[in-house]
């Protein structure tokens, strides 16, 4: 499976207040957590984010708060998925859950810059960028994670293993 998307660069640390601040979570709709998404560290992100854009960042996204209206920003404002050295453990948890592809990529921070178009190969384990050739790969996900964001996160997931309801 290959996707297609453009680059979103970010440095290392970004925390859950970044990506959105506090101040906006007195509204959980995802298209106003949208409007806001990462305006703590970009004022154009969120206005000029699309459907299918990745985020490429260095080490310990996600830190902070465990809010997962973080997820929900980034997901409704476009992002298809996030390549980063490391992750926060309960972002990384929160992005899988609900459905937000996120990989761990030692090279893709340096190898990659804001507004390139990357292909993305899932099966394959690699970025490769439309405009330069450079392919770099990332780590492979336990296949039960796989499973959760092939069936669109945590939710559905749980949904489709559980026995037929019929007759309740």
């Amino acid at each position: 499976m290959t996707s297609e998307g453009r680059v979103w660069k970010f440095g290392d640390d970004i925390n859950t207040d970044l990506i959105i601040p506090g101040r906006y979570l007195d509204n959980y709709d995802s298209s106003h957590l949208a409007k806001h998404a990462m305006e703590g560290v970009s004022k154009e992100f969120a206005s000029a984010a699309r459907q299918g854009d990745i985020i490429v960042a260095g080490r310990n996204f996600g830190c902070g708060s465990s809010r997962e209206q973080a997820v929900v920003a980034l997901r409704s404002a476009g992002v298809s998925m996030i390549a980063a050295r490391s992750f926060a453990r309960i972002f990384y948890r929160n992005a899988v859950n609900l459905g937000l592809m996120v990989v761990v990529s030692e090279d893709a921070a340096d190898a990659f810059h804001g507004g390139e178009t990357v292909t993305v190969d899932l099966s394959g384990g690699f970025i490769v960028s439309a405009e330069s050739g450079r392919k770099v790969p990332f780590e492979s996900m336990p296949e039960r994670l796989r499973e959760i964001l092939d069936c669109g996160g945590l939710v559905p997931y749980l949904k489709a293993k559980m026995p037929s309801s019929k007759g309740v």
